[in-house]
């Protein structure tokens, strides 16, 4: 509660100063204006009380003072608007520059923590179960259960390490590609059948084309697909079913992951693509995660050309369709 107290401090702390900064600037060149306008006036007077009565030309002076004066004021205008235009053009840039900042600060320390935990939790699992297989005699079945456990733990910290790394890898342009045709159809069969044991409680329902064609990394394919089944089985009840629907119509090859969990806020549906994101704050979560799989789903995406969107599912859930063009 105190680091959420200091964290919107902070935030909250940044635009009132920020505020109050560009107030005062708009004020002062209103002032500097004003001053300006009233100094042209006073040359204006001074001017003016310049001339003789008994002047001839009196008429064309006062002409050539009011010309030059209204000309001055105009001035004065266009380079206030100007200087206003270009400091709150460059005020809004570092504005967002600065929010954009603290919020992905934040979200790194979200991450750091998710990470922490997910790292622990695996390691110290997989630990207790070794140590119990030395200190104690357990019958066969237990210690294939523990062995089971154990494994299933260390799949789980290998595959938070390969997001990590492909997670850098991407960002640095460093990912070798192996560019091929495969059968997007088995891939899906194969990575519905991991989860089916995976977690045999959970409904899968699959409806899968046959012998659907892709141009891709199949390694980065199949790790979409895996983070976006894992992502419905974190954001929907154990009762509710995942479905998984792959289909080839008019060239496009239309791949949707289903699931009747919490949904998707709408002023959240493009920043879960953003790294490290996740709605709400770390220590108010009950889900597993750490930011990055729907960040690596989106990059995926962008390497293959493809599009990748989240939509309402019906009556409740959220939809997310990867679209691949076959042209």
């Amino acid at each position: 509660m105190i680091n959420s107290f200091i964290k919107i401090s902070k935030l909250q702390f940044v635009r009132v100063i920020y505020w109050l900064f560009l107030t005062y600037m708009v004020a002062a060149f209103i002032w500097w204006y004003v001053t300006l306008v009233k100094q042209n006036d006073q040359i204006a007077n001074v001017q003016y009380g310049s001339i003789q009565s008994s002047d001839p030309s009196i008429a064309k002076k006062v002409n050539a003072i009011q010309d030059y004066q209204l000309r001055k004021n105009k001035q004065y205008i266009g380079e206030g608007l100007t200087i206003i235009f270009l400091f709150l053009l460059g005020a809004i840039y570092v504005y967002r520059s600065l929010i954009k900042q603290i919020r992905y600060s934040n979200q790194q320390q979200n991450f750091m923590m998710a990470v922490t935990h997910e790292l622990k939790t695996p390691i110290a699992i997989t630990q207790l179960n070794i140590e119990t297989l030395l200190k104690r005699n357990l019958d066969p079945d237990q210690q294939r259960k523990m062995l089971e456990v154990s494994l299933l733990e260390t799949q789980r910290l290998d595959n938070l390490c390969n997001n990590i790394l492909l997670a850098s890898q991407l960002d640095m342009g460093q990912y070798q590609t192996n560019t091929q045709s495969f059968d997007f159809s088995f891939i899906v069969n194969s990575v519905v059948k991991i989860f089916q044991s995976r977690f045999p409680e959970r409904s899968f329902i699959a409806n899968v084309q046959e012998a659907v064609q892709i141009k891709g990394e199949s390694v980065l394919i199949q790790l979409l697909l895996n983070n976006l089944i894992d992502n419905a089985i974190k954001y929907s009840g154990i009762e509710s079913p995942i479905k998984i629907d792959l289909e080839e119509k008019n060239r496009l090859i239309i791949l949707k992951v289903k699931d009747e969990g919490v949904g998707v806020p709408v002023n959240d549906k493009e920043k879960i693509f953003e790294k490290f994101y996740r709605v709400g704050a770390e220590y108010t979560r009950s889900t597993k995660g750490t930011g990055l799989g729907l960040y690596l789903c989106k990059r995926i995406a962008m390497f293959h050309h493809a599009k990748l969107e989240v939509s309402a599912n019906s009556p409740k859930g959220s939809i997310f369709t990867f679209t691949y063009s076959a042209e």
